[in-house]
């Protein structure tokens, strides 16, 4: 394993990572970090907990450190440009940033929508050397004219992939114009689907590429196990998996931010120590929910997939799965939030029988079955091969078992031919052939208007026959036509 002081590191670097303990680089960070140090763009392609934020933020410190011009009056220039998709992953890369450049000289800030924006104008206007943004919020600075970007050397996009789910792809091309055209782009992604690469085909120069293992490939440090059950028991579920004491902490995903408030509502009616975040909760809510984590005065963090985006807790025992993730990369991104830094820790997933079409996903993306815990008084034996594979819905209908075509009385065949004598048994031949009875219709008509041409043989001229010019016959079987209504104003004297 490669030791950081082979990496061409600086002196004060070296010296920060030493009193925080570390000494090994991981292969993103191996791979990485002399790319940056001789001025490539980069794409990197890693998944979640394998020191993305280390493999950039080192070598930037070292690149601005080495660049910086001696007697810059304040207030500096922002000289490096971060992007994040969300707040946390925004605070956590300014906390490694303060980590590891605490003997650099460089100071750095970030700046996120939820709280006031007042602290964060008063740090920019003393100047700083490399910020960390939301793409919102950074728009919003830039319009205010308290923000300008004309001195960046290094842009970095972190999360790309997130990014476009998240629906930022416009921001990011509002502020690619406003970055100086000579500068080194770093971009980062955990995955390397088409619409990504050509997202880092605009910005990236002549790139190198580092890609380390795929989304489809989880940690080997965590243990992996399914519990299927039915929906209903999913809370009993969770609460009985709680009364084990080896979960000292851990992170609760469900799929939407109601689902993570009925979560949180139901441990703490069992006593449990826990918080939720999510997009509705506050800034200064979800801060104090991820610092009661990492202290242990919350046992279980419930939270939404793009909420844990940057969360960093270095010894999280366990990850619960509430609901299968619809998307099969948000599995391997999930279970990623333990067994970080080389740690044990293990992932329990529910699976109610309607979502096993997602749950085939996710098996067919790792390449493997997750091994199924049966050890429980809520297992529901559920039987993947007859449920229908997802994505086949049929023509866009509902994901229910196919019954035979719908509607119309053609569609009633499989239940067998109809009993003659039932009242609704079948018509005569003859009603289909020949002309309709007289005495079994409402208006009885001539049998010999039944096939072939119509004979006039009624009272009313045909419309080719009638005279236009000539007046209208008042013996007309149809009777004359009525004048149409008006509406005739009386006087009611004035108003």
């Amino acid at each position: 394993m490669t030791q950081f002081s082979e990496l061409w590191l600086s002196p004060a670097l070296l010296k920060s990572l030493e009193e925080k303990g570390y000494t090994s680089a991981t292969p993103i960070q191996e791979q990485s970090i002399p790319l940056i140090l001789a001025g490539h763009d980069m794409f990197g392609c890693a998944q979640t907990g394998t020191g993305k934020t280390a493999a950039f933020a080192l070598p930037t410190l070292q690149l601005l450190e080495k660049s910086q011009k001696p007697g810059v009056k304040r207030p500096k220039p922002i000289r490096s440009l971060i992007l994040t998709p969300t707040r946390e992953l925004a605070i956590q890369i300014a906390e490694n940033y303060t980590k590891y450049g605490q003997n650099t000289g460089m100071n750095n800030t970030v700046v996120f929508w939820g709280v006031s924006q007042v602290p964060q104008v008063k740090i920019l206007r003393n100047g700083v050397d490399i910020l960390i943004a939301t793409p919102g919020r950074l728009l919003d600075l830039i319009k205010q004219r308290h923000i300008t970007l004309d001195r960046v050397e290094i842009f970095i996009l972190d999360e790309a992939d997130r990014m476009l789910d998240m629906g930022f792809i416009r921001d990011i091309k509002r502020i690619i114009p406003m970055l100086p055209r000579v500068r080194q782009n770093l971009f980062f992604s955990a995955t390397m689907a088409p619409e990504i690469m050509e997202l880092a085909n605009t910005i990236l120069k002549d790139p190198k590429t580092v890609k380390i293992t795929p989304v489809s490939s989880t940690v080997d440090t965590v243990g992996q196990a399914l519990y299927t059950v039915r929906k209903d028991n999913k809370k009993d579920l969770l609460l009985y998996l709680l009364k084990d004491k080896n979960i000292k902490n851990t992170i609760v995903f469900t799929k939407t931010k109601h689902g993570a408030n009925k979560v949180e509502k139901i441990l703490q009616q069992a006593n449990i120590k826990s918080a939720a975040i999510h997009g509705n909760k506050s800034q200064n809510a979800r801060q104090q929910a991820l610092a009661g984590l990492k202290s242990g005065a919350i046992r279980a963090l419930v939270a939404t997939d793009i909420a844990a985006r940057g969360i960093d807790v270095s010894e999280l025992s366990h990850v619960i799965i509430y609901d299968v993730p619809l998307e099969p990369e948000s599995y391997v991104h999930r279970i990623g939030r333990t067994g970080r830094a080389g740690l044990k820790g293990d992932s329990m997933m529910f699976c109610d029988p309607e979502e096993v079409k997602y749950l085939r996903q996710i098996t067919k993306l790792i390449g493997k079955n997750i091994p199924l815990a049966t050890d429980n008084p809520f297992h529901f034996e559920i039987n993947p091969d007859k449920m229908k594979p997802a994505g086949d819905t049929r023509g866009g209908r509902s994901s229910r078992p196919w019954a035979g075509p719908r509607g119309g009385r053609d569609s009633r065949d499989s239940r067998g031919p109809r009993d003659s004598s039932s009242s609704r048994a079948p018509r005569d031949s003859s009603d289909f052939r020949g002309p309709r009875d007289s005495s079994n219709s409402r208006w009885p008509r001539d049998s010999s208007n039944s096939r072939g041409p119509r004979e006039n043989t009624d009272s009313r001229p045909s419309r080719d026959s009638r005279d236009s010019s000539g007046p209208r016959d008042s013996s007309n079987s149809r009777g004359p036509r009525s004048k149409p209504m008006t509406r005739t104003r009386t006087n009611r004297g004035p108003r």
